[in-house]
């Protein structure tokens, strides 16, 4: 086994491990990477959408029970969890991966691009690995396989948790991080670190970009229906009209951000993202829905924003003679926190990583995440992984949830070998 051999090459890079090196690490790394470019990009092709995770999470639990894990199958529906007990008493780290695609119609031309479909609200779309998931399960596998390789020698426990759903559960269903922990996740072995990455497409491919404390925004669901009064299009004024009314809320909702929230405090976003309304382009319809999101940093601003939110549609609707129902998600993010602490700890283990140069501290992140339930139970880390193509301007990258979302698979080795790095040093306590 390559572990063996680097073991007995006794390399100059002290490490609590027996002597591992951060170049041993590496090599191992590089073994492992051509495996984990093959399983992302069969994840890449077989998308599957949130709480549906049935092919990858059984692949997953398949490569786990491989290694001679401790493996749990069904938590929070699709989700797997597996313990490494190292051969040594120590602490115990946590590592996780999301598994779940988006409802997107892929538009890359890669080899493995998806063209698979689903339903979702009851409409049949196309499935893509949009935000990178199939990178972050694939790397995960690969930091798995690499640790049990260690087991002998490792101190301490890793839990691997592959999380389903992610990107928010089905309507009339739970999932993610809440049901994991709901259905017991730390329940017997509660981890003294939690570490977490996500691919970028705002970095170049490789970079590694981090924040202490407050780093991705809360977010909430925003559902607005407004109800008219179905008509002929040809005699709008024997109806009343819910698309004209929908159209006025959408431009109002945007100054509760530009002209009623102070944003030299904290950003704040509103988002309208669909809206569906009628069957005819010459019947006006009964009703519109529109869907978005919220995104905030802090409680106040919060509940003020979901205030005024109501208060403009709702007001907007009665002025027309319609009315509107606004509804807020059941389960919303909270803000994703990184312990201040344990992140300086952990600085230099990526910047070893990474290479100087190649490692950043960034702002505040608008995108959301429900990592943020884990990371308000235990000690967390969750950082970013630049994937952006080298050379391609930065206006021209095509962003996460974009149907054109490509990640550079260069930036694979670095993902893997930060969760290595950052369980080994840790649990060996490297990592002052």
């Amino acid at each position: 086994m390559l572990i063996a051999a680097a073991l007995a090459a006794g390399a100059a890079s002290a490490s609590a491990l027996a002597g591992t090196s951060d170049a041993d690490i590496a090599a191992l790394v590089a073994k492992e990477n051509a495996r984990v470019v093959a399983w992302r990009r069969d994840f890449h092709q077989h998308p599957e959408l949130s709480n549906r995770e049935l092919r990858t999470s059984g692949i997953v639990a398949e490569h786990l029970k491989r290694l001679g894990l401790e493996v749990t199958t069904g938590i929070a529906k699709t989700g797997v969890i597996a313990v490494l007990e190292g051969g040594k008493p120590g602490p115990t780290v946590a590592l996780r991966a999301d598994m779940d695609a988006l409802p997107v119609a892929e538009k890359t031309d890669v080899p493995f691009r998806s063209t698979a479909t689903a339903t979702y609200q009851g409409e049949t779309v196309g499935v893509m690995h949009a935000c990178g998931h199939d990178a972050h399960t694939a790397i995960l596998m690969g930091v798995a396989e690499i640790l049990a390789g260690m087991r002998a020698e490792l101190p301490g426990k890793v839990m691997f948790i592959f999380q389903p759903a992610e990107e928010g559960a089905p309507d009339g269903e739970e999932g993610g991080a809440p049901l994991m922990l709901k259905e017991g996740l730390f329940a017997s072995t509660k981890p003294d670190a939690l570490f977490g990455l996500h691919v970028f497409s705002t970095l170049p491919a490789g970079t590694i970009g981090y924040r202490p404390g407050a780093f991705m925004a809360g977010s909430d669901g925003l559902r607005i229906v407004v109800h008219g009064r179905q008509t002929h299009g040809a005699r709008p004024w024997a109806g009343l009209d819910p698309i004209v009314v929908s159209a006025q809320i959408i431009s109002a909702l945007q100054t509760v951000v530009s002209r009623q929230v102070d944003l030299t405090e904290n950003p704040a976003i509103v988002t309208i993202g669909t809206v569906r309304a009628g069957t005819r382009g010459n019947i006006i319809p009964e009703a519109v829905e529109m869907r978005g999101t919220i995104r905030t940093y802090d409680p106040a601003q919060r509940t003020d924003v979901l205030a005024r939110v109501t208060r403009t549609a709702t007001r907007i609707a009665e002025a027309s003679g319609a009315t509107a129902e606004v509804q807020f998600g059941a389960t919303p993010n909270p803000v994703t926190r990184n312990d201040p602490a344990l992140t300086l700890r952990a600085v230099p283990t990526l910047t070893r990583v990474a290479g100087e140069g190649h490692i950043r501290e960034i702002g505040l992140q608008t995108p959301s995440e429900d990592f943020s339930y884990f990371a308000r139970e235990v000690p967390s880390l969750f950082f970013f992984v630049g994937v952006a193509k080298p050379g391609v301007p930065a206006n021209e990258v095509a962003d996460n949830h974009s149907p054109l979302f490509y990640v550079d698979e260069s930036a694979l080795p670095v993902g893997v070998r930060a969760l290595t790095q950052l369980t080994v040093d840790y649990l060996t306590g490297r990592m002052k």
